[in-house]
């Protein structure tokens, strides 16, 4: 099954939304964990500090840990800060290792009240005195992942570091607590690792926000679902915009164009469309125009021929030397044309028909002129040429196509010029390019016809008509010719009067 474009941005923009809830979610989840972990340890430090200050009062009151060494109810009291006398009798009894936490800061005193008791461990300890951390501390303490009281992770030595409540074999993994007396050493407080204890009120909120984590990103993943069908359809917008315009293009309708909205890449890309728009509407408008006066240029000569041969079919016109002159003179002009169409599409094929080589400029350029002259001298015309390039003059060129383009200026001033005038030609070259100029006499060109002369069959009326002959093709081709070459070409008008074409050709 084919996607469309729509659907892929929503599955993208839904998948996207998806993976950032999930990894907010983990990251939140996993912060609060951390957090209700580093709240435990903090907690258990306090109360290991206070468990140091009461043991200190303790031997500050004895003046020495012997008192505390035979008496583990003491020494319970001493850890949890209250007085054991009933609490220990009326303890519940609740699983091993929960802890409802001591109230910190108080040493053995007055009985707590009745809903502050011990934790259960300490019913079993005093019930089964011996060693000092008891056996259901070890299973804690075996199982680093189950959560232990740090009471029970506490051992006690004297100054001297005699065990005073601990075990040897216990005390290479414990980290020590220096205990002191008015500055001096009385002893230090062996502390085994384990796992914090946490609270039941603060597993409760663990779970509790956890549980509506997962509910926050449930409806947030939903809510990015809405957000994102509307979302993928204001971004596919564009697309289909450009998608019924190219269809429209391809339909053969040159005037659709893209309502373009922005400036990212599918802005652009609708401004493409526009301008390759235009520009097929402007070549269908010039092909129907090149049709048009194709036809145009066609039926002249045809009804010309046409309305000869039917005068001399009717009598009108007797069917002698001068007719049959007549009639080739009309076939001659209308081969001339023909001819200068099939140039004309040649040239227009570009660069698929040139064949490029090392050509020397001056050379074919004087060719050129050599084999013209003659016609010029008996027009009674002149043909200079003025050399002010450097030598040698080497293009990467078409030497025929190229001639071809010299001999149609030389060809199109020797029409148009009026006898007594000239033709002078200029060979130059400056900033990589080889320029050529072409600057005949009087009659001159319009100002207004100079940027179409280069257009296919626009002739100026007047003294430049097609009376001399010409369809108006011949600067067409010139124009092919040069822009094949990578040149530019551009007409003005010549001092003399005249006509002035300028040519730039780019030295490899």
């Amino acid at each position: 099954m084919t996607l469309s474009i729509r659907a892929k941005l929503f599955l993208a923009l839904l998948l996207a939304c998806l993976l950032v809830v999930i990894g907010t979610q983990a990251f939140v989840r996993w912060s609060l964990e951390q957090g209700i972990i580093e709240l435990a340890d903090a907690r258990e430090t306090e109360r290991i500090v206070e468990i140091a200050e009461r043991l200190t009062l303790v031997y500050a009151q004895d003046g020495s840990w012997e008192g505390l060494r035979g008496d583990l109810r003491r020494w319970v009291a001493a850890l949890l800060g209250r007085d054991l006398g009933r609490d220990a009798e009326a303890a519940p009894g609740r699983a091993p290792g929960s802890d409802a936490g001591p109230d910190r800061g108080q040493g053995p005193g007055p009985e707590r009240p009745h809903r502050d008791r011990p934790p259960p461990w300490v019913r079993r300890v005093l019930a089964q005195p011996g060693p000092w951390p008891p056996p259901l501390a070890l299973e804690h303490l075996r199982d680093r992942e189950r959560p232990i009281p740090p009471e029970l992770r506490l051992m006690l030595l004297d100054a001297a570091g005699a065990i005073v409540y601990g075990r040897e074999e216990l005390l290479a993994g414990a980290r020590r607590q220096s205990l002191e007396l008015d500055g001096q050493p009385i002893g230090s407080l062996a502390i085994l690792p384990g796992r914090p204890m946490t609270e039941l009120r603060e597993i409760q909120f663990q779970a509790r926000q956890g549980s509506r984590l997962w509910i926050i990103a449930l409806a947030m993943v939903l809510l990015s679902g809405v957000l994102a069908s509307p979302l993928s359809r204001w971004l596919v917008r564009p697309v289909r915009r450009i998608q019924e315009a190219t269809r429209r293009l391809a339909a053969g309708d040159f005037s659709a164009r893209v309502r373009v909205q922005g400036g990212d890449e599918l802005a652009r890309l609708g401004l493409d469309l526009n301008a390759l728009a235009a520009t097929l509407e402007g070549n269908e408008q010039a092909r129907r125009r090149w049709v048009a006066d194709i036809a145009h240029e066609l039926r002249t000569p045809i009804a010309l021929l046409r309305a000869e041969l039917e005068a001399m079919q009717d009598g009108v016109r007797p069917l002698g030397r001068a007719g049959v002159d007549a009639l080739h003179a009309d076939v001659l002009r209308l081969g001339r044309l023909v001819g200068d169409l099939h140039e004309l599409s040649v040239t227009d094929l570009g660069a698929l028909s040139y064949r490029m080589v090392e050509t020397d400029v001056r050379e074919l350029l004087a060719a050129d002129l050599d084999a013209l002259r003659p016609r010029f001298t008996a027009a009674g015309l002149r043909l200079d040429l003025h050399d002010r390039a450097p030598v040698p003059l080497l293009l990467n060129a078409d030497p025929d196509r190229l001639s071809q383009a010299i001999r149609n200026l030389l060809a199109n001033s020797l029409k148009y010029t009026d006898p007594g005038g000239g033709l002078t030609v200029t060979l130059g070259a400056a900033a990589g390019r080889v320029t050529l100029d072409f600057e005949d006499s009087a009659p001159g060109v319009p100002p207004e016809a100079l940027p179409r002369l280069c257009d296919r069959l626009y002739r100026v009326e007047g003294s430049r008509s097609r009376h001399t002959g010409g369809a108006g093709l011949g600067l067409a081709i010139v124009k092919n010719v040069v822009e094949a070459h990578g040149g530019r070409i551009s007409a003005a008008a010549a001092p003399a009067g005249g006509l002035w074409i300028h040519i730039e050709l780019p030295i490899p």
